[in-house]
């Protein structure tokens, strides 16, 4: 970067510069001879020139910059937070009380269901239940004439056989009705559901939905699918020549595309045994610490599992740019409805995933922001107007 110096036959001399150009402030000390300018530079943005750029403001940040293995994969859920409703009995479709996304509890009704069988079924649990309080008499009766010495032993067997062949009867119509979703205290007091309901077996939303109102659905047939995106975690492939360094407890620092700049972290939760063969990968599965919202499965995953988690201050690619043989980095500050940018300049270090570490060869603020994006701009920008512009 060069910085001008003019030479002016005045004592004091003003320039201002038009919007977007370069803004040096230029302080004239003179004795009636020639005076030198002392210039200090820094780019200007209007907050509509900010936003139109979608500049990035943020402080430094540390990143893990060695040390890591880095391994590629995707969100998922574990099974247990996936489910498919099926009905345990064929039937007609009536009601559908969900749609696709909605967020759902475990026992919610999602659609109900009616057909002839499922009279039939609380139908023979009431007749059973019947015979079982008439059988239950009878046994008492015959137990009774068998005690006394006047009842035949035969017909006592006989009559203990039916009570118990009865209760057995009664218990499996029981859970039949309960695997439909119908409380047998009902049906036993005589009241007959005509439909049943399809309860949701787990927390999550709605991923699809495969019925229409009057549809026949067969026994065991998909009617709902439905993922708890709660549980989401990652799972990334990692390959045979690194698979001695990963293990469980270290940290993973990864990225996806719907939240770009933002670096997030899990922690190893398991590491499997087996190899995929294409490619020759084990998979790694990364608990998400501070996990943010609408993460959703399949979503794709740049990760870095720390092997030696040494984090050092570092800048994305576009915040830096290469000048005169330096390299630098813009501070930011809101000035009013502008944005003022200096340039401080730096070391750079390792890169890795398009970021580079860096090292201030000036100390800052604490709590100074920086330009994370741009650089380049911001570079031209200043130097627009270099040699006649003022701020």
């Amino acid at each position: 970067m060069k910085f001008s110096i003019l030479y002016i036959p005045v004592i004091f001399l003003f320039l201002s510069c038009g919007e977007g150009g370069e803004n040096e402030m230029k302080k004239e000390v003179g004795t009636g001879e020639q005076t030198e300018a002392v210039v200090v530079e820094e780019a200007m943005l209007s907050q509509q020139q900010f936003d139109a750029l979608d500049m990035r403001i943020d402080t430094l940040t540390t990143r893990l910059m060695s040390g890591y293995v880095q391994a590629n994969g995707e969100l998922e859920v574990p099974p247990q937070s996936e489910a498919t409703v099926t009905p345990v009995i064929g039937g007609n479709v009536t009601t559908i009380r969900v749609i696709e996304g909605e967020e759902v509890q475990r026992g919610d009704v999602l659609a109900y269901i009616e057909h002839p069988e499922i009279i039939q079924v609380q139908t023979q649990f009431m007749n059973a239940v019947n015979s079982l309080n008439f059988q239950q008499k009878e046994f008492n009766r015959q137990k009774k004439l068998y005690e006394a010495g006047v009842g035949s032993g035969e017909t006592f067997q006989r009559a203990e056989a039916e009570l118990q062949s009865l209760k057995g009867q009664v218990v499996g119509l029981k859970a039949q009705l309960q695997q439909l979703n119908i409380n047998p205290e009902t049906v036993r007091n005589g009241n007959i559901q005509q439909r049943i309901p399809i309860r949701s077996p787990i927390d999550g939303a709605i991923q699809t939905v495969n019925i229409k109102i009057g549809q026949f659905v067969q026994a065991q047939s998909e009617m709902f699918q439905i993922i708890n995106t709660k549980d989401v975690h990652v799972d990334l492939m990692v390959f045979e020549k690194d698979v001695a360094k990963v293990e469980k407890g270290q940290k993973v620092y990864f990225t996806i595309e719907s939240l770009p700049g933002t670096e997030l972290t899990a922690e190893i939760i398991s590491v499997s045994k087996n190899f995929e063969q294409d490619p020759k990968a084990v998979h790694v599965h990364a608990e998400i610490i501070n996990r943010p919202e609408n993460l959703v499965p399949g979503m794709y995953v740049r990760g870095r599992i720390a092997v030696n988690n040494q984090r050092t201050k570092a800048l994305p690619n576009s915040a830096i740019v290469r000048e005169g043989g330096k390299f630098f980095a813009f501070t930011a500050e809101e000035e009013g409805d502008a944005w003022s940018f200096k340039p401080v300049e730096i070391v750079t270090g390792t890169t890795g995933s398009d970021w580079v570490e860096i090292k201030l060869l000036e100390k800052v603020p604490a709590g100074t922001r920086f330009a994370h994006n741009n650089a380049y701009y911001l570079m031209a920008e200043m130097q627009k107007g270099e040699g006649g512009h003022s701020h």
